[in-house]
């Protein structure tokens, strides 16, 4: 299973993607829809395993949690 989390970043120019599962461990979003953007890249890179994703606010408390069940499926 693939852990995310989704952490605003200090300076406040968006979030964090972080998890062990991304390439390069971490990826930033700064546009205004950044947190489903990075909701959606990993549902997306998660596709062909169990993911939660776990979103946090500036406090460190989370406040949203999604599960994604794998959906790919073999011909």
């Amino acid at each position: 299973m693939y852990i995310y989390e989704v952490r605003p970043r200090k300076d406040k120019r968006g979030v964090d993607l972080i998890s062990d599962a991304l390439p390069f461990g971490r990826l930033w979003y700064g546009e205004s829809n950044a947190v489903s953007n990075a909701i959606g890249y990993a549902k997306f890179y998660s596709r062909s395993h169990d993911a939660v994703i776990r979103v946090y606010d500036d406090a460190g408390s989370m406040i949203e949690t999604h599960e994604h069940a794998r959906d790919f499926t073999e011909p």
